[in-house]
């Protein structure tokens, strides 16, 4: 039997989910996720008021409708698939590991799950933040959410608390890691081998992020890039098989280009009657996935004249048994002289002999 101290905590860091798609449960959720100043960097004296006289009481309403579009029986698709995934790596790793879900923002969160583990007397815990690709905005807010959990950090205002911390590890970005590009390969090949017909352009899509984080440092572009150029390979297209963009951009600021929307509505101008779309940097379903790549993308297609029967939307890797090998994999490279062994014999010590002996 394992005793807790030996076991290693797992914790896959999402973004988050409201708990529910009402407007009153997308708010809080929003307030959150719209205050983190890893994700909009303004001052807060500039950017809160903004939020709070206006934007949240506005969006939360249009974001809500949103939700409903995509909402499953059991919840919402990111926590029931995150879920999933968390199963399912739990039965691969084993009694030596324990995994939990903690989100960035909503429920379950990330302090939830550092104090399970700790409640549990586990004293390693490794973070795998569902983000291949690292940008400051995503892998680096997991990173600050375990520091305040593990720490035990309120606010700004008030000190470290705690007297004993739990040792982390963090899985670093594996946007080129073999085992993941091998499982969007045999994922994407799946799904294709189900079509009636071949696309005629694979539509790259990777959430965006302003155009000013990468110029002032964030790898997250040249990542997606990579990313972007190995599944190309491993699936053998052509340069002119596909095209890589950007979705979900926000505000005034210029975000990174090519923009996912204006390059759905132009596809049929271009000739292009089937095409196929896919975000290899989710590996989880979400509104931005489902909604924004799903219903509103098929209506981008169809606006510039494409037939919306036509428009072909990939999931994300969710639960593909390949995609948890390789979650399985990354965890047990990142837990090298974690994991328990067998009981050694007592070490006997011998005399320290004399000086001249």
């Amino acid at each position: 039997m394992i005793v807790s101290s030996q076991r290693t905590g797992v914790v896959l860091g999402q973004t988050g989910t409201p708990d529910a798609p009402t407007p009153q449960a997308v708010r809080p959720y929003l307030k959150q996720f719209l205050s983190d100043l890893r994700v909009i960097d303004y001052s807060p004296f500039l950017w809160q008021p903004l939020l709070r006289g206006i934007i949240l009481n506005v969006r939360p309403r249009r974001s809500a409708r949103l939700y409903r579009r995509i909402w499953l029986p059991e919840g919402s698709p990111l926590l029931v698939y995150s879920l999933a995934q968390a199963a399912g790596l739990q039965q691969r790793l084993g009694d030596a590991f324990r995994v939990v879900l903690g989100m960035r923002y909503g429920n379950p969160s990330i302090a939830a799950a550092i104090a399970t583990l700790e409640a549990e007397g586990i004293e390693r815990i490794i973070v795998v933040p569902m983000f291949p690709q690292f940008s400051s905005t995503t892998t680096g807010s997991i990173y600050d959410g375990v520091y305040q959990a593990a720490a035990g950090r309120r606010c700004p205002l008030f000190h470290t608390r705690k007297r004993s911390t739990a040792a982390l590890r963090f899985v670093p970005p594996y946007f080129d890691h073999p085992a993941y590009i091998q499982a969007l390969r045999d994922h994407l090949q799946a799904h294709l081998s189900r079509l009636a017909q071949p696309p005629d352009k694979i539509i790259i899509s990777f959430h965006g992020i302003p155009r000013r984080y990468v110029e002032t440092g964030d790898p997250y572009r040249r990542q997606c890039e990579q990313t972007a150029a190995l599944l190309a390979q491993a699936m053998g297209w052509q340069p002119d098989d596909w095209r890589l963009c950007f979705q979900s951009r926000f505000g005034p600021e210029k975000w990174l280009e090519p923009y996912t929307d204006v390059t759905l509505e132009h596809l049929a101008a271009e000739g292009i009657q089937r095409p196929l779309v896919f975000s290899p940097g989710f590996v989880t379903d979400c509104l931005e996935t489902l909604d924004e790549l799903g219903n509103e993308g098929r209506d981008q297609f169809a606006e510039g004249g494409g037939d919306p029967a036509a428009y072909h939307l990939v999931p994300c890797l969710n639960d593909h048994p390949g995609w948890l090998d390789a979650l399985a994999q990354l965890v047990r490279q990142n837990a090298a002289g974690w994991e328990p062994v067998a009981a050694a014999a007592p070490v006997s010590l011998r005399p320290v002999p004399a000086m001249g002996d």
